[in-house]
């Protein structure tokens, strides 16, 4: 059975909803793990003594452990959160066991006549005790009202922070109100446009704000922080960019502790269930180049070649490259085609990013570029020792020459290379790499011999 407060949309109230409130001076910092702070000053006109003093338009997703309220001469005795909202379900299921009016309208002659009932149930439809009778509401189609006689007391058209105070003396008193809420939080993304034949990119990077709370945030101005605020985990194993070489150049930026702060030039009005774009980055012709990559993730072969993985590698750095710190997010990367329209070629994630960083953007499975793995012998040299001999057949079957990023993993601990057909780099704990040229529309092979410890 459908409600009965969708079939009948003209519930009418005998006393007007609460009085409207009004949102102050609002500032509104808003953190990357979808929680913002906001700090609402109003001003407020008390008695001396104790009074209840309300806040409407705060979040509906206000904690309020967090909440506190600074003026001059009061104090805080107690506050209550209602976020009980008012709807036709809420004022029926409030109902329950009280006195409400019917009114039914005669589509014949329109004449109303009114009939008082008693609330007995409100679940899944609308039980009603009218004299001595039981009727059960129904969605018919026949002009129907409910007339309540009064709001609920916790019943709130807008959510609702009610706060007791005690004042020194009446008048009016400047105050803050602060307080932490989620459904509030920001993303970064950016609009890379990558030119292959100048080794150059643009940088468009934009914020994106998202307002779940319940509430609009008019007027306010606006500051975002960069990092993982509250003991967040290391996730770049998750991330799909990667950090080649960490950065350690300071930029002009504003810092607040560790994190970096993003202020919007200009206040803004952030709408209940609204998406924000706003430009914070805008690079031209930053030096950057493509290469391609592979892993080897262990001493092993695959049974048929694998694509190599094209990769965009650039700088964050002053000099040759963003020149800027980067948010985490999501790098869209373009090229244009032959009619000069740019075409969308791959996306990655990337980690918070400090200035002077070397960073790689994996844009996808290269068509043309492929590695075969091979192992050609594996012995035993001692009880714990072993001897692995590797070959990578590499192939192009593009027009122009590459160079591909060979890497082999699973290389801990005691590992040696006694022989190898082109010289390669320790780059990490567990991997080498090999910077091995492909000729155009041809192939090349890359031994190397490892003894490991098993």
């Amino acid at each position: 059975m459908r409600s009965l407060l969708v079939a009948l949309p003209f519930l009418v109230l005998a006393e007007p909803v609460l009085a409207e409130g009004a949102q102050g001076d609002l500032a509104v910092t808003i953190y990357n793990n979808n929680i913002a702070l906001v700090q609402d000053a109003r001003m407020l006109t008390v008695p001396a003594g104790r009074s209840r003093q309300e806040f409407p338009d705060v979040s509906a997703q206000i904690r309020p452990e967090t909440t506190s309220l600074s003026g001059a001469g009061i104090a805080i005795v107690e506050q209550n959160f209602d976020y009980d909202l008012l709807s036709p379900d809420k004022l029926m299921e409030k109902a329950v066991g009280k006195t409400i009016t019917i009114v039914r309208t005669n589509p014949a002659t329109g004449a109303e006549t009114r009939e008082q009932a008693r609330v007995l149930a409100a679940n899944g439809g609308i039980v009603l005790q009218i004299g001595t009778r039981i009727e059960v509401l129904r969605d018919d189609g026949l002009p129907v009202r409910v007339v309540f006689d009064k709001v609920p007391e916790n019943l709130r058209a807008r959510p609702t922070l009610s706060v007791t105070i005690e004042a020194a003396r009446a008048g009016s008193v400047p105050t803050r109100l602060s307080y932490l809420t989620p459904g509030l939080g920001w993303t970064s993304d950016y609009v890379m446009l990558f030119d292959e034949k100048t080794g150059a990119t643009d940088m468009q990077g934009w914020v994106t704000l998202t307002n779940n709370t319940g509430t609009t945030y008019t007027n306010a101005r606006t500051l975002l922080v960069a990092g993982n605020v509250g003991g967040g985990q290391n996730r770049f194993q998750a991330l799909g960019g990667r950090l080649d070489e960490a950065g350690t150049e300071s930029g002009t930026r504003e810092r607040l502790g560790d994190y970096y702060l993003y202020p919007l030039a200009e206040r803004t009005t952030i709408a209940n269930a609204q998406q924000k774009q706003v430009s914070f980055l805008d690079v031209k012709g930053a030096p950057a180049r493509k290469t391609y990559e592979f892993v080897n993730g262990w001493l092993g072969s695959n049974d048929t070649p694998r694509s190599a993985v094209s990769v965009i590698k650039f700088s964050t750095s002053r000099q040759g490259g963003l020149g800027d710190q980067l948010p985490a997010g999501t790098i869209r990367v373009y090229m244009r085609d032959a009619r000069g329209d740019p075409q969308f070629i791959g996306e990655s994630r990337i980690d918070h990013t400090p200035m002077g960083s070397s960073l790689a953007v994996p844009t996808g499975d290269a068509f043309d570029v492929k590695v075969k793995t091979v192992v050609e012998e594996r012995k035993r040299l001692s009880e714990r020792r072993w001897q692995t001999t590797m070959r990578y057949t590499l192939t192009n079957a593009r027009p122009e020459p590459v160079t591909v990023d060979v890497l082999q993993g699973g290389l801990w601990g005691d590992v040696r290379v006694p022989a190898q057909s082109i010289a390669g780099n320790r780059v990490s704990a567990d991997r080498m790499e090999w910077k091995v040229p492909v000729p155009a529309n041809g192939t090349t092979e890359l031994t190397a011999t490892f003894d490991t410890r098993y």
